[in-house]
């Protein structure tokens, strides 16, 4: 079982470059949040999950690749109130199912940026950005704990099933802080955990990298946005993905800088 940090970030991984292989070679994804056994250990509700998500009109913007990758709990797209000429940032883009939509509903004159950590997601996100002719779009390799870009640079971050897979969310909420300008706004999809849930009941109802032990409780994801600058705070359960545990609609506003740690 792995234990460690870097363990847990390497199944991570694994399990995603599993996926992405699976769809270069014709396969449907079949690991990562809502991939059968690796969700919830295979007790979830696959309509709660990937591509059944993202209404008919979405998925005929889309090649079929991307839609085949998409691992979400949700739908960032749809909530993040996406404007012309904006700059989105998706933290753990995977296929780049919404770095595209992102790319489209900014125009021309905005900016979608795809961060991964994962070579194979990232070569198949390419593909897929180029099979659907959006030019407005970058793909970038790194952590979601450390955002390659500078401070300020961003309006909007979305993420869809991936900072439960964090190994350190604090981190990731003041790096999404730092990276938004002032009055910046994130659009999230996460699985989260209702708050008479412990660490310990949560790994009981699935495993880290099935999007299910790691997810944060709505009071831990309240606190911990507050903390690291946020105002506006909400955290909406969608759909229950096992006992207690919910796909959710995370939604803030940058307000000030994040607090200095201790």
């Amino acid at each position: 079982m792995a234990t460690t940090v870097e363990e847990l970030r390497e199944e991570v991984r694994r399990r995603y470059a599993e996926s992405a292989r699976a769809v270069t070679e014709g396969r449907t994804a079949d690991c990562g949040c809502g991939g059968g056994s690796c969700c919830a250990d295979g007790e979830s509700d696959a309509s709660n999950f990937g591509e059944a998500l993202y209404n008919v009109e979405q998925r005929g913007e889309l090649p079929q690749a991307a839609t085949l990758a998409s691992l979400g709990c949700g739908n960032p797209t749809a909530v993040a109130d996406l404007r012309e000429g904006e700059t989105v940032l998706d933290l753990g883009s995977g296929g780049g199912i919404d770095v595209i939509l992102s790319a489209k509903r900014v125009g021309p004159t905005g900016i979608a940026y795809g961060l991964d950590m994962t070579d194979e997601m990232l070569a198949l996100a390419q593909k897929n950005a180029a099979d659907a002719g959006v030019r407005n779009v970058h793909f970038l390799k790194g952590v979601i704990e450390q955002i390659p870009l500078p401070a300020h640079s961003i309006d909007v971050v979305i993420s869809n099933c991936v900072i439960n897979l964090s190994v350190d969310k604090p981190a990731v909420l003041t790096e999404i802080a730092r990276v938004l300008r002032p009055g910046g706004r994130i659009g999230i999809s996460d699985v989260v955990a209702e708050d008479h849930l412990t660490p310990e009941h949560r790994a009981e109802r699935g495993s880290y990298v099935g999007c299910i032990a790691g997810a944060l409780s709505r009071g831990e994801y309240e606190t911990g946005l507050q903390a690291a600058g946020f105002e506006e705070v909400s955290v909406e359960f969608t759909h229950e993905v096992a006992d207690g545990m919910h796909g959710a609609i995370v939604k803030a506003v940058k307000t000030r800088e994040p607090e200095a740690k201790g």
